[in-house]
């Protein structure tokens, strides 16, 4: 896994858009789709698939939408935070977690409800 990691960072900007671009174009083949269905499925011209296929730049929401077109929202999950808790800290809570109720000093006793 450490080589995969390492392979993204070695990668340049424009070298990770290209890659970017192919994985547009391949999908998009695969679905057989034109650019010009893409371009209309996503509300883009033609020529923004064309630059975001030869790797140019483009916009975020430009990306977004490409991906909503091909069906490929589900990859921005891996953008998703969980929350998670430290073990001390989770250990911490447990300690604190109440065992029992007891009333406090000042508070007064309720008497069990028997009207019976």
């Amino acid at each position: 896994m450490e080589e995969t990691n390492n392979k993204w960072f070695a990668m340049s900007n424009r070298a990770l858009l290209e890659w970017l671009g192919e994985c547009i174009q391949k999908t998009r083949l695969q679905m057989n789709k034109t650019q010009q269905q893409l371009a209309s499925t996503a509300g883009v011209n033609r020529s923004t698939i064309m630059q975001l296929e030869k790797g140019g730049g483009g916009t975020l929401l430009t990306f977004i939408q490409v991906l909503r077109a091909l069906d490929l929202l589900p990859l921005l999950q891996v953008f998703e935070v969980k929350e998670t808790i430290s073990p001390l800290l989770l250990a911490k809570l447990e300690k604190q977690k109440r065992l029992r109720a007891r009333p406090g000093k000042n508070a007064p006793v309720q008497k069990p409800f028997n009207n019976w």
